[in-house]
């Protein structure tokens, strides 16, 4: 088994540099941290957290604040929580996953003094969840960001240039009726930046282009899938192709798609934003996608959380990544025309469903 003297001389350091990184008690460069921890991984050494715990006066515990209701968590979000996990691991923290959204609660939490440091998730543009953490004098990070980041550190997905990858996508297989189904209009009411900040960048997006932004808001649930689906050939009976952000929507408008008898991506071509590779290759075709980065997001958002614990970096941390375009075979060049029953979802082609 490992030890600290074989870390020390791996990194080529001395073993109280080792004690220092592991404690926190005095300021290590992030350099020379870095090659400690890089050590620490090589080696598989495990430190007694309990004990380090007790001489540093921390609980070396971190929490990740993501409200959640009864969808749980799905695949895409779940990368959010191993990346951080692991960055926590590697640097000798443990990641709590607490689920709490109320107000009195978080302050209860914050009070408690049980974590050195968290990660919110979920962010709101104005979200009095920050100022909550602040005012308890807990160190903080946001996997999002709100209007005014003045002071914060945050890593978020790169709306805006993520939505005008979709879109240039889109635009040059020959679609120019191009329909987002965002999350629900609640969501947008109350300020969810993801939500909020896509539905904006389409808009852009589709104005660069000369064409007109179509945009529906749905459940996060197949209905409401089904239900938006629905909406978008009421209001846009020629579309070839539908954007989509909101993965509990997405498998119903799949399936609404087929009860129509439109076929994807023969008659109309889907891109689903912010999704794993997991629920992607879920769907029949595989959904083309805008890949999350969410496991280095979870990553970075710890590394940063952590060097504000320690004292080894004063400055806020501040980063965007977008998705990247992984085509599968839900996309492919635009029909030349479209005809679509929305009433009753018959086929005026004749062809019948895919396969027949």
């Amino acid at each position: 088994m490992a030890t600290m003297h074989d870390v020390a001389r791996l990194a080529r350091v001395s073993v109280s540099t080792v004690s220092y990184v592991l404690t926190g008690a005095r300021p290590i460069s992030q350099a020379t941290r870095d090659k400690v921890l890089a050590a620490m991984t090589e080696l598989g050494y495990q430190p007694n957290a309990m004990a380090r715990g007790l001489a540093s006066r921390r609980s070396r515990i971190v929490g990740l604040l993501m409200p959640m209701d009864e969808r749980g968590l799905g695949a895409t979000e779940t990368a959010f929580v191993t990346g951080a996990a692991a960055a926590a691991s590697v640097a000798g923290y443990h990641l709590v996953l607490s689920p709490v959204g109320d107000l009195d609660d978080l302050r209860r939490l914050a009070s408690q003094r049980m974590l050195d440091g968290a990660v919110l998730m979920e962010v709101q543009v104005e979200d009095e969840r920050v100022g909550a953490l602040q005012e308890a004098g807990v160190p903080l990070v946001l996997i999002g960001r709100t209007g005014d980041t003045t002071g914060l550190s945050y890593v978020d997905i790169d709306f805006d240039q993520t939505v005008r990858e979709a879109v240039a996508h889109l635009v040059s297989l020959g679609h120019d009726r191009i329909v987002y189904v965002n999350h629900s209009a609640a969501a947008i009411a109350a300020g969810y930046g993801p939500a909020v900040r896509t539905r904006d960048a389409f808009v852009a997006a589709m104005t660069g282009h000369g064409l007109e932004p179509v945009m529906i808001t749905a459940e996060d649930s197949a209905a409401g899938g089904r239900a938006a689906l629905t909406a978008a050939l009421a209001q846009a009976p020629d579309l070839t192709a539908v954007l989509v952000m909101n993965e509990n929507a997405i498998f119903g408008i799949l399936g609404e798609l087929t009860n129509r008898g439109l076929a994807v991506p023969r008659d109309v071509s889907v891109v689903s934003m912010v999704t794993s590779p997991q629920v992607a290759e879920l769907a029949t075709p595989a959904l083309t996608a805008m890949t999350s980065p969410g496991s280095a997001l979870g990553r970075i958002a710890v590394e940063a959380l952590l060097r504000h614990v320690t004292g080894t970096g004063d400055d806020n941390h501040q980063q965007l990544l977008p998705c990247a375009l992984e085509v599968r075979g839900s996309t492919c060049p635009a029909p030349a025309t479209l005809a679509v029953s929305v009433s009753d979802g018959s086929d005026p082609t004749g062809s019948g469903p895919p396969g027949t």
